[in-house]
């Protein structure tokens, strides 16, 4: 396991998906995750600080672990199966549940705890990206503005969350 930071949240054009951009702390990796607009939203407002008058479901959902006594101690991404990336959280006491990779970002983000990547994922969805090369970082930018979900898979969906139903 990789731990890793969240850059962002930025959108892919033309199609105006918005994605989550992960970056590996101790390496060269980025990770973009495709995920849905009220996820991103709720992602950009954890980094922005950003406190809604009455809680969103994360806010919520934060607030149920610690009125329960519990603690998130870790969010994992752990797998991309059909072009969709997996998360567990992991909770004090041994406990881990399954998550879509924006819900457990969204709330690693109001927790403050830290998210980590499978190397597994890293390799199969990572984009590697030298530091001291400002030539390849600006290329990246570039990737990022020019790729599209159907890059990813033959289900025509990128590595993405897909919304619930």
């Amino acid at each position: 396991m990789r731990e890793l930071d969240v850059v962002g949240v930025r959108v892919e054009l033309p199609s105006n998906n918005p994605i989550v951009l992960l970056r590996e702390r101790d390496g060269d990796r980025y990770l973009p995750i495709w995920v849905g607009a009220p996820e991103a939203s709720a992602i950009a407002y954890a980094q922005q600080g950003v406190v809604p008058p009455r809680p969103l479901t994360h806010d919520l959902l934060k607030d149920v672990i610690e009125g329960l006594g519990r603690t998130l101690q870790e969010v994992r991404i752990i797998a991309i199966r059909d072009s969709i990336f997996h998360a567990e959280l992991v909770f004090d006491g041994g406990v881990t549940i399954g998550s879509r990779s924006s819900d457990a970002i969204a709330l690693a983000l109001r927790v403050g705890c830290r998210i980590v990547g499978a190397d597994e994922v890293l390799e199969a969805g990572g984009v590697a990206v030298p530091d001291e090369d400002e030539d390849e970082v600006e290329k990246f930018r570039e990737f990022l503005d020019q790729i599209s979900p159907e890059d990813f898979g033959e289900t025509g969906a990128g590595p993405t969350d897909k919304p619930e139903s």
